[in-house]
């Protein structure tokens, strides 16, 4: 059977419509601060790409596209790399004496959600962090959305460990949704649904922080770099006080598992929150590994006497808990309490620790990037039934249907994956060492890129690795990676696959 035709306007148009307009939001926060430079550069940018978008408009008035997924994630591909270009204009204009190529970079890496910059907190105004959470924030949506009106019908994001089938081919339920309503009409219906959730947990979040004591400018920032999980803020560090840390740790929680704010399931029928296997692995990381950093800590502070500081183990564990949720979520902010474990201590931070926690990420279909959770639980799944077998061998397995599959085909596809994965590091590594950066540096930064945790790079290695110190080639390498990490290696390969494209 033909693909359908449709008459609407492809999606790369429709995102340049809301890139030009989120423009005026900074624009209007800066002709209130009375920064009317910044004011003129976002205001006419924005009515420079209206222009644009209504010519854009007009040549593409009743042209006729076929219905077809694939095209939705080729064009994906292309707005996380062009899409920067259009959103650096106005950025690049507000600060002045910058390139173009640093502006295209910074916002690369805020729609990505990676969270990486070279600016310097002094040199951007309030209104110019604005646009880089605003932007971050987009992305993260973009993620929301793209991830089930596109991914999940390709079996691609992760949604192909729990279905079992081929990454890359959709299956026959997704075929049949596919022939009465295309890719385009499925990003706005989804967009429908999950715009006030996201933009409801936002709102939230953010009158809360206030409330905590944050100037309005800060917490709206880091509310939306949380639920970005993005990691861009307005200076140093991301809160002030341990009741702010707090709020936003437990906005945190909707990047280890979709089915915290979509009771959709991506299965033959959805779990139960308390038995998502995301969830719990995500929870019992966050509880544990700061016990552990405790006990480290504590055994630290035995030679110095400081063991029963009952506050500093608290302060301790606080700061592991916080420091641990945010790095697993690809957010990459440290606790102010992380500080004070390592002072309490007299020991390094453990930057390894940091990195693993990248690599892992949050769940599927959120705006956590990583390998993601479902992935790691998929091959321990495989990896405890085989030890099961060793013991039984003629034991069969239970936990359901689902469970099953899991455990053999998708800890397979895991598998894959987790070597795509590396071999993405690899070759990221080495074409940073084209460019003169030595051994830790590539590793730091090749992980922050792939895994979009930018702010790993400042405090993973033995001393700050600062973006603005890299050359233009690392720059664009690190982008590539960003853009790769974020739609992950499985996409790019089905994507090249010469069946993907048949009819």
């Amino acid at each position: 059977m033909a693909p359908l035709a449709s008459a609407r306007l492809p999606l790369s148009v429709t995102l340049t419509g809301i890139g030009a307009a989120a423009m005026l939001v900074p624009a209007m926060h800066a002709a209130l601060a009375r920064d009317w430079d910044t004011a003129r550069a976002f205001l006419q940018s924005a009515l420079l790409f209206v222009v644009i978008l209504a010519l854009l408009t007009l040549a593409l008035r009743g042209r006729v596209r076929r219905r077809l997924v694939r095209s939705q994630l080729s064009t994906l591909i292309a707005a996380y790399t062009l899409l920067p270009a259009m959103l650096a204009v106005p950025f690049v204009e507000a600060v002045g004496n910058t390139r173009f190529l640093s502006g295209w970079f910074e916002m690369v890496s805020s729609l990505t959600t990676t969270g990486a910059t070279l600016y310097a907190p002094e040199r951007l105004s309030d209104s110019l962090h604005l646009w880089r959470a605003l932007v971050g924030w987009m992305g993260g949506f973009l993620i929301w959305v793209s991830a089930v009106a596109i991914l999940a019908p390709l079996n691609l994001g992760g949604f192909e460990v729990a279905s079992g089938r081929e990454a890359g081919n959709a299956s026959l339920s997704a075929t049949q949704i596919t022939r009465v309503a295309d890719a385009d009409e499925r990003l706005q219906r989804f967009a429908r649904d999950l715009a006030p959730i996201y933009a409801g947990l936002t709102l939230v979040l953010g009158v809360c922080l206030i409330i905590a004591g944050e100037a309005p400018i800060d917490a709206v920032c880091h509310a939306m770099s949380t639920l970005a999980t993005s990691g861009i803020t307005t200076g140093e560090g991301p809160t002030s006080t341990i009741f702010a840390e707090m709020l936003v740790a437990l906005f945190m929680v909707f990047a280890l598992s979709r089915r915290t704010f979509s009771r959709e399931a991506t299965g033959a029928a959805a779990l139960r929150l308390s038995k998502d296997p995301e969830l719990r692995m995500g929870l019992t990381v966050v509880g544990v590994l700061p016990l552990l950093l405790v006990l480290r800590h504590w055994a630290g502070a035995y030679d110095i006497a400081d063991q029963q500081n009952v506050v500093a183990a608290l302060k301790a564990f606080w700061g592991g808990v916080f420091t641990t949720m945010s790095f697993l979520t690809t957010t990459g902010w440290e606790s102010t309490e992380w500080i004070t474990a390592r002072d309490w201590s007299g020991l390094s931070t453990p930057g390894l620790i940091l990195v693993g926690l990248s690599l892992v990420g949050g769940g599927v279909a959120t705006t956590a990037g990583g390998v993601k959770l479902l992935r790691i639980y998929a091959l321990y799944a495989h990896g405890t039934r085989e030890l099961e077998k060793l013991v039984h061998p003629n034991s069969v397995g239970g936990a359901g249907t689902e469970a099953r599959r899991i455990r053999s085909r998708g800890a397979y596809i895991a598998w894959i994956f987790f070597m795509l994965f590396a071999l993405s590091v690899a070759a990221v590594m080495a074409a940073l060492s084209l460019t003169g950066q030595g051994f830790e540096q590539s590793v730091i930064l090749t992980i922050a890129a792939l895994s979009t945790t930018g702010p790993l790079a400042e405090v993973a290695g033995s001393a700050p690795t600062g973006y603005d110190t890299l050359g233009d080639s690392a720059r664009v390498i690190l982008a590539a990676a960003m853009v790769l990490g974020r739609m992950e290696t499985l996409a790019l390969i089905a994507l090249m696959n010469p069946a993907f494209w048949r009819n």
